[in-house]
């Protein structure tokens, strides 16, 4: 069964501004989450170890062709794209020096090092 090659213009769209924003390579990313993920707070009581949310969801869009998008996955690309530009908007004084906020963009695989 073949499978219909066109979507809607608002996913192309929305598919551009996703890998647009995400800037950080799925491997990369993976790797960063890891890290995320075993740190002190995942040795709680009840420890979770697998990739922090919404990351996870963020790295599976990333490892997905445009046509295998499910409405769950342009959910997560409407709300990753929402969220990195809220953040940018909201760059701290102390701008990349601010560790909380880099890592809150790091989390949805915004690096706001890398050059545009």
């Amino acid at each position: 069964m073949v499978r219909e090659a066109r979507l809607d213009p608002e996913v192309e769209v929305l598919w551009e501004d996703f890998h647009a924003e995400v800037n950080v390579p799925s491997e990369q990313l993976r790797t960063w989450l890891l890290t995320r993920g075993s740190g002190e707070d995942s040795f709680s009581p009840n420890p979770n170890l697998d990739l922090p949310q919404p990351g996870r969801e963020i790295l599976k869009v990333l490892n997905k062709r445009k046509v295998d998008l499910t409405p769950e996955d342009i959910e997560v690309m409407r709300e990753a794209v929402e969220r990195i530009r809220e953040l940018m908007d909201a760059k701290p004084s102390r701008g990349n020096a601010d560790d909380t906020w880099r890592h809150s963009l790091l989390d949805l695989g915004h690096d706001p090092l890398v050059e545009r």
